[in-house]
């Protein structure tokens, strides 16, 4: 198992991308780490992240970004912030990876790599033992080379399942397309990259055959999520108060990228932080309840190809990318959804393509259900994709 480098693993220090390691106290383990030691898992390492994860590109000044194994020639986007964590499954070092997801961190890296992963609904996986972000919207998830693999992973640490890995995998034995309503919403096919939608709909078009009951969804307020985002959302208001709070010492030597986003916060008050805070509940309540008949709403994970990481090397060019990469993970973090991935083709940059299932706070059986069940009719990454030039 690796485990990124914001995660406290005894006897490892913890960087969380900085060049210095952070205080003695980070490397405290938490509930999601004693949970693999329990199972005997063994871990294998600290995977890279962006510094202090604020950022979806994967890049990082100090150590320097993973190189995407999908492009042998160009050094591409891993995704981030845990940029390390699919990588890690293509190079052999792991066989789960477990990232955090704030705003995507672990949808993301899943997705460009060609891995499956899920964010659980914050709240279900502690955050105790991890560097916090946002801390709102802070959670760990797995990653892992198929959904069936995942699900086994999720089971053995999930603190509500209880690790009984076997009585979880034998409910979902038999799951089957026909057994879940699928909504399709045309808003996450906004502004996507050539391939991109048209794999998701091809996958789409396969599951129907198979027996799937998929229909057009509508879901409110996703244009309204954005743009909070695009303006901070809740992260400059919780991340500023860390880092002022407990990090100072390492603002010096915070990365062009994540310093840009930072400076949005100078003029940043706790009363309109209250009233983003309150806004966001509001949107997540009236989404909850247009989510109608459905088990799961789906659309593209990402709708770009990960770009190279020569073309945003500046924090400008950083900036516009990240925004278009979290579009449709962003939407599920700050509306308190749980949401998994699995890879359904390859873009017409050779690049993977991801598809997202949405599900209701708490329904994470559902969408790792669903993963299952898609995955049985489109084959495993490794089946639908092929291997990566760079993997193993």
């Amino acid at each position: 198992v690796s485990i990124k480098d914001l995660i406290g693993v005894s006897g490892y220090p913890t960087f969380a991308g900085c060049p210095r390691e952070l205080p003695e106290k980070w490397q405290a383990e938490g509930p999601v780490v004693q949970a693999i030691r329990h199972q005997l898992g063994v871990i294998s390492g600290k995977a890279h992240t962006v510094q202090f994860a604020f950022g979806g590109m994967g890049a990082n000044r100090h150590w320097g970004p993973p190189r995407n194994p999908w492009d042998a020639k160009d050094h591409r986007s891993p995704a981030g912030s845990s940029s390390g964590a699919g990588v890690s499954l293509h190079e052999g070092s792991a066989l789960l990876a477990i990232g955090t997801d704030t705003a995507g961190s672990v949808r993301m890296p899943a997705t460009v790599t060609g891995t499956a992963g899920i964010r659980p609904t914050p709240g279900r996986w502690s955050i105790d033992g991890i560097v916090p972000l946002v801390p709102s919207l802070d959670t760990p998830g797995p990653i892992a080379r198929s959904a069936g693999d995942l699900a086994f992973g999720f089971a053995a640490i999930d603190p509500l399942l209880g690790g009984d890995v076997s009585g979880f995998l034998g409910v979902l034995a038999d799951v089957d397309v026909s057994d879940f309503r699928i909504g399709v919403c045309d808003w996450y096919f906004a502004n996507c990259d050539p391939g991109v939608a048209e794999r998701v709909h091809e996958a789409l078009a396969e599951l129907e055959k198979a027996g799937a009951r998929v229909s057009s969804a509508t879901l409110p307020h996703l244009d309204d999520v954005t743009a909070l985002n695009e303006v901070g959302g809740l992260h400059i208001g919780e991340f500023s108060s860390f880092i002022n709070n407990e990090m100072r010492d390492y603002k010096d030597d915070l990365d062009p990228a994540v310093a840009i986003r930072l400076a949005a916060a100078e003029n940043y008050t706790a009363a309109e932080h209250l009233r983003r805070v309150r806004e966001v509940a509001h949107m997540a309540a009236v989404v909850d309840a247009a989510f109608g008949p459905f088990d799961a709403i789906v659309g593209p994970t990402i709708p770009i190809t990960p770009p190279k990481m020569a073309d945003i090397d500046t924090p400008e060019t950083h900036l516009v990318a990240n925004t278009l990469f979290v579009q449709n993970t962003v939407t599920v973090s700050l509306l308190n959804q749980c949401a998994a991935t699995i890879p359904v083709g390859l873009d017409d940059a050779g690049m993977p393509v991801g598809m997202q299932i949405v599900c209701r706070d708490g329904f994470e059986e559902t969408a790792l259900g669903v993963a299952l069940a898609f995955e049985h009719v489109l084959g495993t990454p490794r089946d639908r994709l092929g291997p990566s030039p760079m993997g193993i």
